[in-house]
C-alpha cells in the first residue's frame, strides 16, 4: 500500500490524489452577481448538502493552486450574499465545463456557454433554465480556510426556493432518480453519469436492528465465495432463522441437487451452497440466501 504524508506533497500533488480518491462529487453550478450587476456562472465540485433544517448547502471556490488567486464567484458572494445552485445533468455537462473557463470579470458565462438566463423569484442572480433543479439561496456565511494556494472558502448557502422541472418527477410528484440523469466529477477530466443501468438500492437499517456480520458463523464470514457486500446484506437481517426454517430449505430443488451431488465432499458442498446463496442475494432474496449458508 502506498502511504503518503500530506506535508510531503505539493498542493498540485494533493489535489490530484484527493480528487481522484474522493469521488464522485456532485456539482454546484453557481450563479452569482456583484454589486455592479456583473453575472458569473461557474461549476464547483467541492459541494454537498449538509442540513435539511435549515436547508443548507456548502460549496467551496478554492484559491487557485497555480497562482493563489481567488475566483469571481467568491468575490461576488462577499459583495452580494445570494446565489443560485443549479444542478447539473448529462444534457448540459459539456456546456457546464465550458462555463468553468476563466473569462475576464464582466464576461457573462451564460453567453459563452450558451445557457439561458431565467429570472429568480426572490434573489438577484438568475437561474440556468436548462438545469433540472435550481435552488435560490441566501449566503449565510463565508469561511476562509487559509491564504495559501488551494485553500478553500466555504460558502454556506441556505436554500429558500426550489425549482424542479416536471419531466423529472414521478407520479407522486417526487424526483425520479432514473429520470434526472445526474453527472458528477471525478479526478482530472473524468466525470461519471448516473444512468438507470448504474443505479442500485441498498436497504437502510433505519428502523431495524441488523444482526451484524459478527453474528454469522465463522465459515460464512471466511467464505471464499461471499464478498463483503454479500456479508453486509446477510448481516442486515433482523434475526437468524430458526433451525426448522433452515432445515426446510433442504427440500428446495436447487439445494437438494447440491446436497445429493456432494455427499462426503464437505468443501465443494460449502462452496456450491455459498454460490447459490450469492445468486439469491443478487436477486434480493436475502432471507432465503441466509438459510442456505446456515445449512
Amino acid at each position: 500500500m502506498l502511504t503518503l504524508n500530506t506535508s510531503d506533497l505539493s498542493p498540485m500533488q494533493l489535489q490530484n490524489y484527493l480528487q481522484y480518491a474522493i469521488a464522485p462529487r456532485p456539482i454546484c453550478f453557481a450563479t452569482t452577481i456583484d454589486q455592479a450587476g456583473n453575472i458569473n456562472l461557474s461549476p464547483f465540485s467541492f459541494f454537498n448538502m449538509f442540513s435539511t433544517n435549515p436547508p443548507l448547502c456548502i460549496f467551496s471556490p478554492a484559491r487557485r493552486v497555480r497562482d493563489n488567486t481567488t475566483k469571481h464567484t467568491l468575490e461576488n458572494v462577499l459583495e452580494v450574499k445570494e446565489c443560485v445552485i443549479n444542478i447539473v445533468n448529462y444534457p448540459m455537462v459539456q456546456q457546464t465545463s465550458l462555463a468553468s473557463t476563466e473569462y475576464a470579470k464582466g464576461i457573462n458565462e451564460f453567453d459563452k456557454a450558451g445557457f439561458t438566463m431565467l429570472p429568480s423569484d426572490t434573489i438577484k442572480p438568475p437561474r440556468v433554465a436548462e438545469a433540472p433543479v435550481q435552488l435560490e439561496c441566501i449566503v449565510k456565511e463565508v469561511i476562509s480556510l487559509g491564504e495559501h494556494p488551494g485553500a478553500g472558502n466555504l460558502v454556506m448557502a441556505e436554500i429558500k426556493v426550489i425549482h424542479i422541472k416536471e419531466e423529472i418527477l414521478d407520479a407522486d410528484g417526487k424526483i425520479d432518480q432514473a429520470k434526472i440523469d445526474l453527472v458528477a466529477r471525478l479526478g482530472g477530466d473524468w466525470y461519471c453519469r448516473v444512468t438507470p443501468e448504474s443505479l442500485f438500492k441498498v436497504a437502510k437499517p433505519l428502523t431495524t436492528l441488523g444482526i451484524g456480520v459478527d453474528a454469522l458463523p465463522k465459515a460464512v464470514r471466511n467464505s471464499m465465495v461471499l464478498t463483503g457486500n454479500d456479508l453486509g446484506m446477510l448481516g442486515n437481517v433482523e434475526h437468524l432463522p430458526t433451525d426448522e426454517e433452515i432445515d426446510a430449505v433442504r427440500n428446495s430443488a436447487a439445494v437438494k441437487d447440491i446436497l445429493d451431488a456432494t455427499i462426503g465432499d464437505v468443501n465443494n458442498r460449502e462452496r456450491e451452497l455459498h454460490e447459490l446463496s450469492r445468486t439469491l442475494l443478487k436477486e434480493g432474496k436475502v432471507a432465503e440466501a441466509l438459510k442456505i449458508v446456515l445449512l
